[in-house]
């Protein structure tokens, strides 16, 4: 029995994925800003600045490390956590990114990338998961695209994946050995967005012209030559219909 901490412990993906950990024999630790304050194995740390950080990691052997922030802060994050790994004597760090982080020109994906990089070069033992994009950012970009009387959708084809499914792959890669970067995890197939978008206006019940947007420059152009996309590695089974059936 080893001690596995989860960083992003209660966000999108590292909610499922502490859920997963807990069916097993693993101890379970828990990263995040806000946690719960009954959990004696919740830390309370801010990654972008590492406070907390050697004591959260203290006694554990593997990270996963879920936290992320589109905003930024995840290089620091990252340095911190590298930092505060190697001291304590963590030996695997499973680390969840983005397909096409190395081909889509985008700053967020540029700096998943950047991380990887970092982490397998660190000497550490690192395991490296890429999924493609979650429903709940799909579902994000429609509804605020609803809201205008016409609703613009990118042009382009998505893979959606249920974060679920991706917290079992890394529920079971955490019990594993440091494997490096291991095949992609895309959802069960590629749909058009108009076609995405058309399935949440419908579940939703809302009423809106659907608008294809393409944009110049190297980002869309990469999505448009589906870099962002992993169909060879079609592993989900929930579809975004399915999805937008149980949330709507």
């Amino acid at each position: 029995m080893s001690t596995i901490l989860v960083t992003g412990a209660t966000g999108t993906l590292g909610a499922p994925l502490v859920e997963r950990l807990r069916e097993t024999d693993h101890r379970i630790h828990t990263l995040s800003r806000h946690p719960d304050p009954q959990d004696p194995n919740a830390h309370a740390v801010d990654l972008r600045t590492g406070d907390g950080l050697d004591a959260a990691l203290n006694g554990v052997d593997t990270v996963v490390h879920c936290a992320s922030a589109p905003t930024g802060g995840d290089i620091p994050a990252a340095t911190h956590l590298l930092r505060a790994a190697r001291a304590n004597g963590v030996t695997h760090l499973v680390y969840v990114s983005i397909v096409g982080c190395d081909q889509v020109p985008l700053g967020y994906y540029r700096t998943k990338h950047t991380v990887e990089e970092a982490l397998l070069a660190s000497g550490l033992g690192v395991t490296v998961l890429r999924a493609t994009q979650f429903h709940q950012l799909v579902a994000a970009v429609c509804a605020h695209a609803a809201r205008m009387p016409v609703m613009p959708y990118p042009d382009v084809d998505v893979q959606p994946v249920d974060p679920a499914e991706v917290a079992l792959r890394l529920a079971r890669l955490a019990q594993e050995e440091p494997a490096g970067r291991v095949p992609d995890l895309g959802g069960p197939r590629v749909e058009s967005f108009h076609d995405l978008a058309r399935t949440y206006l419908d579940a939703t019940g809302t009423e809106r012209r659907l608008l294809p947007l393409r944009l110049p420059g190297a980002t869309f152009a990469a999505y448009r030559a589906g870099a962002h996309l992993a169909p060879e590695h079609a592993v989900g089974r929930t579809t975004f219909t399915e999805y937008m059936a149980a949330h709507a």
